[in-house]
């Protein structure tokens, strides 16, 4: 039985759900527990298991990540929440250099089963400061696994997987302007795994693959180029690392085109490794160049008008499609 929920009731379902069942999995961060969240994902929280499991936090993300950091390798399970990632680079030491590479330095015997999630990319006028978008940066540190859903029932699935499961710490991208989204999410448990792409929309003449909210974006390509007689196969990644090129590929096997959508920099970005990996594995499948459109290689301004030039959006996208068509309108 299904019913349509937000995002962030998504989110706070799945960090519930696993809390009930496990005592050792607690939330921190600032403002989770008073304010019931920056974005009131973690609504109701505090009320259901109280401050020692729901624990407000200083204004001090290499603080707390380092007290969650070593909770984690003494047995407990802890959700840090950054009110945005860009606050999360104060906090990099101990993500990068202590998270990440524990298990690998202490031989295999200390594990560190942590999430940290939060918000990333652009939200509309935040400035240049709030509004980078992190995947590509996280997904370049071994030990790591990223998760970048773009919709409720993904977020769902993805993140009980990652609380319960998983023993790597976790790098779970959400999105600001996702939180009020709505979505079909099950009533019975279920759970997705982590590194397996979800093909959104069939299709044949030519692979569309995007992740996060830039999947509006590739859906919405799809929708006009259908009108057109074009149909694409839209495929969402879900997982930056580890990344399911395996799936990008058999499509590129079926239309021969690839067209890759994000709102990373395209300097080392997401689709610069996707884009490698298909041309060695199936360059002989490949009808054009592989071809993307990524956020502007600038920090992002505050001016509406400059904010909708740095971001992808539908028709540059169906532009682009056409030009790998080899199509002229």
């Amino acid at each position: 039985m299904a019913r349509q929920i937000a995002f962030r009731e998504a989110i706070r379902e799945a960090m519930s759900e696993e809390m009930r069942r496990d005592e050792r999995v607690y939330l921190m961060g600032e403002e989770v527990a008073e304010y019931n969240g920056a974005y009131k994902v973690s609504q109701g929280m505090l009320d259901e298991f109280g401050a020692k499991r729901v624990i407000d936090t200083p204004i001090s993300e290499l603080g707390f990540t380092a007290v969650a950091v070593g909770s984690a390798q003494n047995g407990l399970r802890p959700i840090v929440e950054y009110m945005t990632w860009n606050f999360a680079v104060l906090a990099l030491d101990q993500i990068l250099n202590t998270a990440s590479k524990m298990l690998a330095m202490s031989g295999g015997q200390i594990s560190c089963p942590i999430v940290f999630r939060g918000a990333n990319g652009s939200a509309g006028q935040l400035g240049a400061q709030h509004s980078t978008a992190f995947d590509s940066y996280y997904a370049n540190i071994p030990g790591l696994k990223v998760v970048s859903p773009s919709n409720p029932y993904d977020a769902k699935g993805l993140l009980k997987q990652a609380i319960r499961y998983e023993e790597d710490p976790i790098v779970f991208m959400e999105s600001e302007v996702m939180y009020g989204e709505k979505g079909e999410v099950p009533e019975e448990e279920y759970y997705i795994p982590i590194g397996k792409a979800d093909i959104k929309k069939p299709g044949k003449d030519v692979t569309i693959v995007s992740y996060n909210k830039m999947m509006k974006v590739a859906l919405g390509a799809a929708a006009e180029l259908e009108k057109e007689g074009v149909s694409a196969e839209v495929i969402d990644l879900r997982s930056i690392r580890p990344l399911d090129w395996n799936t990008v590929l058999e499509s590129v096997k079926k239309t021969n085109r690839l067209v890759i959508v994000e709102e990373q920099w395209p300097f080392a970005s997401v689709s610069s490794e996707l884009a490698y990996r298909i041309q060695k594995e199936g360059f002989d499948y490949l009808d054009a160049p592989v071809r993307r459109i990524t956020a502007a290689d600038a920090p992002l301004h505050y001016a509406p008008n400059l904010v909708a030039l740095a971001l992808p959006d539908v028709a540059r996208t169906v532009k682009l499609v056409k030009e790998v068509m080899y199509t002229k309108k």
